[in-house]
């Protein structure tokens, strides 16, 4: 990191917005994912 210190913190900031972007759509899709399981179990629907 010492030589070049542009490119070590365009890097991290990458990183951690991949991984929060990451994050964000893997949560948002389980939440999704249950919600429509839930529908379709009130509508009587199997989902076996």
């Amino acid at each position: 990191m010492s030589g070049h210190p542009f490119w070590f913190i365009l890097t991290a900031a990458c990183v951690v917005w991949y991984s929060t972007i990451t994050v964000y759509v893997a949560v948002k899709g389980v939440l999704d994912i249950k919600g429509m399981l839930t529908r379709l179990k009130n509508q009587g629907v199997s989902t076996e």
